[in-house]
Protein backbone atom coordinates (compact mmCIF):
# COMPACT_ATOMS: atom_id res chain seq x y z
CA UNK A 1 0.00 0.00 0.00
CA UNK A 2 1.26 3.44 -0.93
CA UNK A 3 1.55 6.13 1.73
CA UNK A 4 -0.95 8.08 -0.35
CA UNK A 5 -3.61 5.34 -0.10
CA UNK A 6 -3.69 5.02 3.69
CA UNK A 7 -6.96 6.34 5.14
CA UNK A 8 -6.50 8.95 7.86
CA UNK A 9 -8.81 11.18 9.89
CA UNK A 10 -8.43 14.78 10.97
CA UNK A 11 -8.64 15.73 14.63
CA UNK A 12 -12.30 16.54 13.89
CA UNK A 13 -12.89 13.03 12.54
CA UNK A 14 -13.11 13.96 8.86
CA UNK A 15 -11.55 11.53 6.36
CA UNK A 16 -8.28 12.63 4.77
CA UNK A 17 -5.21 10.98 3.23
CA UNK A 18 -1.72 11.94 2.18
CA UNK A 19 -3.09 11.95 -1.38
CA UNK A 20 -4.58 15.32 -0.41
CA UNK A 21 -0.97 16.55 -0.10
CA UNK A 22 0.44 14.80 -3.18
CA UNK A 23 3.04 17.01 -4.84
CA UNK A 24 3.87 18.78 -1.56
CA UNK A 25 6.63 18.13 0.94
CA UNK A 26 5.00 16.90 4.17
CA UNK A 27 6.58 16.72 7.62
CA UNK A 28 4.65 14.14 9.68
CA UNK A 29 5.31 14.56 13.41
CA UNK A 30 3.86 12.61 16.34
CA UNK A 31 3.05 15.36 18.82
CA UNK A 32 2.12 15.60 22.51
CA UNK A 33 0.96 18.46 24.72
CA UNK A 34 2.65 17.49 28.00
CA UNK A 35 6.15 16.54 26.91
CA UNK A 36 9.51 18.17 27.48
CA UNK A 37 9.72 18.48 23.68
CA UNK A 38 6.28 20.18 23.37
CA UNK A 39 7.92 23.59 22.74
CA UNK A 40 8.88 22.15 19.33
CA UNK A 41 5.32 23.09 18.32
CA UNK A 42 6.60 26.68 17.99
CA UNK A 43 9.30 25.66 15.52
CA UNK A 44 6.90 23.46 13.59
CA UNK A 45 4.51 26.40 13.23
CA UNK A 46 7.38 28.63 12.04
CA UNK A 47 8.22 26.00 9.38
CA UNK A 48 4.58 25.99 8.28
CA UNK A 49 4.57 29.78 8.02
CA UNK A 50 7.95 29.96 6.28
CA UNK A 51 7.44 27.20 3.71
CA UNK A 52 3.67 26.68 3.43
CA UNK A 53 3.25 28.80 0.32
CA UNK A 54 6.15 26.98 -1.35
CA UNK A 55 4.50 23.55 -1.23
CA UNK A 56 5.20 22.36 2.32
CA UNK A 57 2.88 21.15 5.08
CA UNK A 58 3.45 20.07 8.67
CA UNK A 59 1.03 17.32 9.67
CA UNK A 60 0.72 16.80 13.44
CA UNK A 61 -0.27 13.38 14.75
CA UNK A 62 -1.17 13.42 18.46
CA UNK A 63 0.00 10.29 20.26
CA UNK A 64 -0.47 9.21 23.89
CA UNK A 65 1.91 6.22 23.81
CA UNK A 66 4.88 7.89 25.49
CA UNK A 67 4.34 8.30 29.24
CA UNK A 68 0.72 9.37 28.66
CA UNK A 69 1.86 12.81 27.49
CA UNK A 70 -1.14 13.42 25.20
CA UNK A 71 -4.13 12.55 27.41
CA UNK A 72 -6.53 15.18 26.08
CA UNK A 73 -9.64 14.90 23.95
CA UNK A 74 -9.62 16.14 20.36
CA UNK A 75 -11.09 19.46 21.50
CA UNK A 76 -8.53 19.84 24.31
CA UNK A 77 -5.68 19.12 21.90
CA UNK A 78 -7.04 21.61 19.33
CA UNK A 79 -7.49 24.32 21.98
CA UNK A 80 -4.03 23.76 23.48
CA UNK A 81 -2.30 23.86 20.09
CA UNK A 82 -4.09 26.97 18.85
CA UNK A 83 -3.98 29.02 22.05
CA UNK A 84 -0.49 28.05 23.24
CA UNK A 85 1.41 27.83 19.94
CA UNK A 86 -0.90 29.35 17.31
CA UNK A 87 -0.81 26.09 15.37
CA UNK A 88 -2.29 26.51 11.89
CA UNK A 89 -1.07 23.24 10.36
CA UNK A 90 -3.41 20.24 10.15
CA UNK A 91 -3.72 17.83 13.06
CA UNK A 92 -4.84 14.23 12.70
CA UNK A 93 -6.75 12.13 15.20
CA UNK A 94 -4.86 10.67 18.16
CA UNK A 95 -2.93 7.68 16.81
CA UNK A 96 -0.75 4.78 17.99
CA UNK A 97 2.67 4.93 16.33
CA UNK A 98 4.13 1.73 17.83
CA UNK A 99 2.96 -1.69 18.96
CA UNK A 100 0.13 -3.99 17.93
CA UNK A 101 -2.22 -1.06 17.31
CA UNK A 102 0.28 0.88 15.19
CA UNK A 103 -1.55 2.91 12.55
CA UNK A 104 -0.84 1.78 8.96
CA UNK A 105 0.70 5.21 8.28
CA UNK A 106 3.36 4.54 10.91
CA UNK A 107 3.77 0.93 9.77
CA UNK A 108 5.02 2.45 6.51
CA UNK A 109 6.89 5.47 7.91
CA UNK A 110 8.89 3.42 10.45
CA UNK A 111 10.43 1.39 7.61
CA UNK A 112 12.53 4.50 6.88
CA UNK A 113 15.93 4.64 8.53
CA UNK A 114 17.35 7.68 10.30
CA UNK A 115 20.74 9.26 9.52
CA UNK A 116 22.47 6.46 11.48
CA UNK A 117 20.72 3.76 9.45
CA UNK A 118 18.28 2.74 12.21
CA UNK A 119 14.66 2.03 11.29
CA UNK A 120 11.90 0.58 13.46
CA UNK A 121 9.80 1.95 16.30
CA UNK A 122 9.29 5.64 16.93
CA UNK A 123 11.55 6.55 19.87
CA UNK A 124 9.50 9.31 21.51
CA UNK A 125 7.20 12.24 20.88
CA UNK A 126 8.17 14.63 18.06
CA UNK A 127 9.86 12.10 15.78
CA UNK A 128 9.77 13.60 12.28
CA UNK A 129 9.23 11.99 8.88
CA UNK A 130 9.80 14.25 5.89
CA UNK A 131 7.93 12.96 2.84
CA UNK A 132 9.08 14.26 -0.52
CA UNK A 133 6.56 15.26 -3.21
CA UNK A 134 7.40 11.88 -4.80
CA UNK A 135 6.67 9.94 -1.58
CA UNK A 136 10.24 9.28 -0.40
CA UNK A 137 10.71 9.38 3.38
CA UNK A 138 13.58 10.92 5.39
CA UNK A 139 13.53 10.34 9.15
CA UNK A 140 14.62 12.69 11.92
CA UNK A 141 14.67 11.62 15.57
CA UNK A 142 12.73 13.47 18.31
CA UNK A 143 15.57 15.65 19.58
CA UNK A 144 16.14 17.09 16.11
CA UNK A 145 14.63 20.55 16.47
CA UNK A 146 12.25 21.65 13.71
CA UNK A 147 14.67 24.38 12.66
CA UNK A 148 17.84 22.26 12.90
CA UNK A 149 20.19 22.90 9.95
CA UNK A 150 19.89 19.33 8.64
CA UNK A 151 16.08 19.46 8.63
CA UNK A 152 15.98 22.92 7.04
CA UNK A 153 18.44 21.77 4.37
CA UNK A 154 16.28 18.71 3.60
CA UNK A 155 13.13 20.85 3.30
CA UNK A 156 14.90 23.41 1.11
CA UNK A 157 16.22 20.63 -1.15
CA UNK A 158 12.70 19.26 -1.65
CA UNK A 159 11.29 22.69 -2.39
CA UNK A 160 14.02 23.56 -4.89
CA UNK A 161 15.41 26.52 -2.98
Amino acid sequence: MSLYDIPLHTLSGDPVSLADYRGRAVLVVNVASKCGLTPQYAGLERLQQQYGERGFTVLGVPCNQFAGQEPGSAEEIRTFCSTTYGVSFPLLEKTDVNGAGRHPLYAELTKAADADGAAGDVQWNFEKFLISPEGEVTRFRPRTEPEAPELLAAIEALLGA
